[in-house]
């Protein structure tokens, strides 16, 4: 799947980062809220075996109000769904409940995991999917 991301940080420097401090394979996953209503967006990581404190495996990293780098608990991200467009074999989605995107052909989605909402010139440009994220993939909502 060819799914366009627009990461907060830089994933690859924070995955390395991660891999090499919990000794296991840390990979970027998506930028999304980690609640359906949530409207602030998250760097979400996966690692294969569960945190050895904290038992998650999925982690979220982002920046706060007051500018601090935040991590947070992301095994939530397994009960959402990410409806995305399809324009030109990229697929595009939007990262919380007030992330307005454009993603080109005249084509805007909103919503993140809370609503979907597009407005478009042409219906015909884009497909609409549903995806969610199951053992760090994305596989189809199905």
């Amino acid at each position: 799947m060819n799914i366009q991301h627009n990461p907060i940080l830089n994933v690859q420097k924070a995955a390395q980062l991660y891999t090499e401090k919990d000794g296991v394979p840390v990979k970027y996953l998506c930028t999304s809220s980690i609640s359906k209503s949530g409207a602030v967006a998250a760097d979400i990581f996966y690692r294969v075996t569960p945190h050895p404190e904290f038992g998650n495996k999925y982690f979220g990293l982002f920046v706060n109000h007051e500018g601090h780098l935040m991590i947070t608990n992301a095994d939530k991200i397994e009960d959402l769904e990410f409806d995305m467009v399809e324009v030109e074999g990229q697929l595009h989605y939007s990262q919380h409940r007030h992330d307005y995107r454009s993603v080109g052909n005249g084509i805007t989605i909103d919503g993140g995991r809370d609503y979907f909402r597009a407005s478009f010139v042409d219906r015909d440009s884009f497909t609409r999917k549903t995806l969610k994220i199951k053992d760090g993939e994305f596989v189809n909502a199905d």
